[in-house]
């Protein structure tokens, strides 16, 4: 399939989770990795994260340069800021609709329906469902592979990187292990969903491994 290459970019705790048990938003991660994030996604023509995430966070991340940059020349700025949803359950006061931002709107039929009265909240809303009324990843990747989209970045949550992996459509991911233990059974951690088997598994090449301070950088790439 034509598709947009796709990375993944996350900052964890030495235990792998990506929240605490209240789902907060994640503050425990350096000024040095927030730039990172940044870095990453500015090189990026979407950035993709799950309605959880946007829940916990409230907005997108910052404006990158790339996008100030377009602005400024009045060219249509990116990153797009993609919302992934099926039921599309997203509370339109959230500061992320008063933003600066380029949003858009990846869900079901069912979801797009949920937002005909807020048309103007969203810049494009992207419908792709399959026959049990959940996301369908290969038709969405294809869309926006239409839409001229070359490079995807994916800042979460664990349920949207698993579903992503699924379907077999992440290439790379950047992990940033953070040095603290948060715990906790129903703490977030970067893959949910049902998990694979040992047969299943996806395997990854280590690409390269940075220290910075007390954090730990670490690049991969999937194998195939």
């Amino acid at each position: 399939m034509s598709r947009p290459r796709t990375k993944v970019t996350l900052a964890m705790t030495a235990d792998g989770k990506i929240s605490d048990i209240e789902r907060s938003p994640t503050q425990f991660s350096s000024s040095s990795d927030r730039a990172h994030l940044e870095k990453q996604t500015a090189s990026a023509d979407g950035v993709l994260f799950g309605a959880g995430t946007l829940r916990a966070h409230g907005g997108a991340a910052p404006v990158s340069k790339k996008s100030q940059t377009s602005q400024q020349q009045n060219q249509s700025p990116k990153p797009a800021q993609i919302v992934c949803s099926s039921s599309a359950n997203i509370d339109p006061q959230l500061r992320f609709f008063r933003q600066s931002i380029p949003r858009w709107l990846l869900t079901t039929a069912t979801g797009a329906k949920a937002w005909q009265a807020h048309s103007d909240k969203f810049e494009r809303i992207i419908v792709a469902e399959t026959a049990s009324g959940h996301i369908d990843w290969i038709d969405a990747f294809e869309k926006l592979a239409q839409l001229d989209f070359q490079k995807l970045a994916v800042i979460g949550g664990g349920k949207l990187v698993a579903s992503l992996l699924a379907a077999d459509l992440i290439d790379e991911l950047w992990l940033t292990v953070c040095p603290l233990i948060l715990g906790g059974a129903t703490a977030t951690t970067p893959v949910e969903g049902a998990g694979f088997s040992p047969q299943q598994a996806r395997r990854l090449e280590l690409l390269s491994v940075e220290t910075l301070e007390q954090e730990v950088f670490l690049h991969y790439r999937l194998q195939r």
